[in-house]
């Protein structure tokens, strides 16, 4: 019995350009972003340089974009569709077939947002899912995507054009399924839709992903689409470098708990050297994170927040820097930070981000 995956990722089909508006959204976010640019031009080219050059000698971790392989577990749900779903911190129930509706979003928790719009919750069918189905009614999100509550509503809206044009797509060379998924829907998703979906999500408070726990082992788990989940028994595995990050019950990931509790293994010191590397060193001109998301790496303007969010899913985003898998204009200073660093200074920058208070 296969079990079923934690995302309901459809096929990838090739990109239907002819659905995109010709019209840019956000004129006045545009040229603010270009102003910004001004100011980073000097560093533009050589950061281009810099990740094509490093990306050659950089190895990307396979355990950081987990796919789900031959060995699988039962659905921790069940088999049942009809069997109806409840938990503790909700007063609904679902189905258990409606909470894997990719057009009908089964909201657990509509007290702690505002009224989403029908597009974030049905979709367009065939082309698009709804957003809220992976990215859940309340923009929390889950470790296999992004968390887009709080995000700035232009940066929203740049990142999914971003990967309609493949400007920003997975560093992994094998198929990541979130990353394919989000890529079908950025080629179908109307450029209106993805306004109404970023106003949305940009005044929804965004709440924290991950418990981040340092330790030397890490019980043993195994790859599911985007993360990993824990194996029966009590064994356990050495840490050896990576951040793994795993529901704690995996029949709540399931059900698309907004609730649902996760927690991110990563070496020992990684959040000490995290702190580091955020604060960087003024005296000698070293630029740390907070230079340009805030001092509580809470967002600056159209800058990121990073605080509280997914640290596996944030130590992605920097492999993609690194290797350019992430490279507009607009990602130039970023391409150049990251390409200066190593794999564990990825892992610790990302588990401090994620460790902080949104």
């Amino acid at each position: 019995m296969r079990r079923a995956a934690s995302c309901d990722f459809p096929a990838y089909r090739s990109p239907d350009m002819s659905l995109a508006s010709k019209q840019p959204a956000f004129p006045r976010a545009r040229v603010l972003v270009s102003l910004v640019l001004l100011a980073f031009s000097p560093i533009v080219a050589r950061a281009q340089t810099a990740h094509d050059s490093s990306a050659k000698a950089f190895v990307i971790p396979a355990w950081a974009f987990p796919v789900q392989g031959s060995a699988v577990l039962p659905p921790a749900t069940g088999t049942d569709t009809a069997a109806r779903a409840t938990l503790p911190t909700s007063k609904v129930s679902f189905s258990v077939g409606r909470t894997r509706d990719r057009y009908d979003v089964a909201d657990w928790n509509p007290e702690t947002h505002a009224s989403p719009p029908a597009f974030v919750m049905h979709g367009r069918k065939p082309a698009v899912m709804a957003c809220g189905f992976c990215h859940l009614a309340d923009g929390r999100g889950r470790p296999e995507n992004a968390m887009i509550a709080g995000l700035p509503a232009p940066y929203i809206i740049e990142q999914v054009k971003d990967m309609r044009t493949r400007a920003r797509h997975s560093a992994a060379s094998w198929p990541f399924a979130p990353g394919v998924a989000m890529q079908q829907i950025a080629d179908s998703v109307r450029d209106a839709e993805l306004e109404v979906v970023a106003n949305y999500f940009s005044h929804v408070r965004a709440r924290r992903a991950s418990q981040v726990v340092e330790a030397d082992s890490v019980p043993k788990t195994i790859p599911l689409n985007g993360l990993s989940t824990l194996l029966p028994g009590t064994e356990r595995e050495a840490l050896a470098g990576r951040l793994i990050e795993l529901p704690l019950e995996l029949r709540r990931h399931e059900l698309h708990d907004p609730m649902a509790q996760y927690v991110a293994y990563v070496p020992r010191g990684s959040l000490a050297r995290g702190r580091a590397l955020a604060a960087g060193d003024p005296k000698h001109g070293v630029k740390g994170c907070e230079s340009c998301h805030g001092p509580s790496l809470r967002g600056v303007g159209l800058v990121p927040p990073l605080a509280g969010r997914s640290p596996s899913y944030l130590l992605r985003q920097l492999v993609a820097f690194h290797t350019g898998a992430r490279a507009t204009p607009v990602t130039a200073p970023m391409n150049e930070v990251a390409s200066r660093l190593s794999l564990e200074d990825m892992v610790s920058a990302a588990a401090y981000a994620g460790s902080r208070r949104p």
